[in-house]
């Protein structure tokens, strides 16, 4: 029996299946394309961004790249422009890089956590076709016939946990990666703001109307 007459046995849920695999890998290797362009967090990552800030034409130079850029540039700027509340502007600025980090991490999720339930609606769905049989034959239970709706039962529960444990799996990853980058930001605005003597901390994230469009990360 080829993949074809497999998927074709195990009826229509098994197609949803397989394309939630193809949408959740696609989502992966889209965010890991992602992580790949921005390249590892450097080493002294707070003396970087400090440099950067201090002298934020060159920020290049530091080897600075993606969302610490974009930290560094911001910070820069607003110390530039005299901005009053400086951790205002490191920490909408960080939360904006975060949320670009965490793109289509929430709809990955999704699909992890609904396959299981699909193959568990394949598995009714199945069990239903299976006792329709028993019914229409008055009792006179034609083996054969019985054997496709449990078939069909069994296929769909075990492709919906094929399909959802590695998803799962990659998607702690991913999380775990967005985590640890969140992370260094956080260093680097508390580490500018204590440099510059003041302002708020940055566990402090209200929205900010001002600053907004600041430096945008390339």
């Amino acid at each position: 029996m080829n993949a074809t007459e497999l998927l074709d046995k195990g009826g229509p849920v098994t197609w949803i299946l397989i394309g939630y695999s193809v949408a959740g890998l696609a989502l992966v290797l889209e965010r890991y394309l992602h992580f790949l362009r921005m390249g590892r967090t450097p080493e002294g990552l707070v003396d970087r961004v400090r440099a950067a800030v201090a002298h934020p034409d060159r920020i290049a130079a530091t080897g600075l790249r993606g969302p610490e850029a974009a930290v560094a540039r911001a910070m820069a700027e607003g110390i530039r422009a005299g901005a009053s509340d400086l951790a205002r502007v490191g920490n909408r600025v960080r939360q904006r890089e975060v949320h670009r980090l965490e793109r289509g991490l929430g709809t990955l999720g999704v699909l992890a956590n609904t396959a299981p339930l699909l193959g568990l609606l394949g598995t009714v769905l199945g069990m239903i076709k299976a006792f329709r049989v028993i019914e229409e034959a008055g009792g006179r239970v034609d083996a054969q016939a019985l054997a496709g709706g449990i078939w069909e039962a069994m296929l769909t529960t075990g492709l919906g946990l094929t399909v959802a444990i590695p998803l799962l799996i990659l998607l702690h990853l991913l999380e775990g990666a967005v985590e640890r980058r969140a992370h260094g930001l956080d260093q680097c605005v508390s580490a500018i703001l204590e440099e510059r003597g003041g302002g708020r901390t940055t566990e402090e994230r209200d929205p900010v109307p001002a600053w907004e469009g600041l430096s945008d990360a390339g």
